[in-house]
């Protein structure tokens, strides 16, 4: 009985743990692209040097993702899968 109370407690008060306004939260949905959110910031902010460090983060940690290549493009960086093909 007491573990069915505790349960019952439990589960209605986990919402109110959780309780964000939606608007509050980012809009990245995946690790690349919070780093590709926050270069941009960077960028804003006139902080050039945070901004290539973060890109280069992005594309050592995540050199597959399509945020990966766009930064390969911004910092002029050769892609090395393209460089091993014929």
């Amino acid at each position: 009985m007491k573990a069915l109370l505790l349960t019952t407690c439990l589960l209605t008060s986990a919402p109110y743990q959780c309780a964000t306004d939606s608007n509050d939260r980012p809009v990245e949905d995946t690790a690349p692209q919070a780093l590709w959110i926050l270069a941009e910031r960077f960028e804003l902010e006139s902080n050039q040097t945070a901004r290539e460090t973060t890109l280069h983060q992005l594309i050592d940690q995540y050199p597959s993702s399509r945020y990966a290549q766009r930064a390969r493009e911004e910092l002029g960086v050769a892609d090395p899968a393209s460089a091993s093909q014929p």
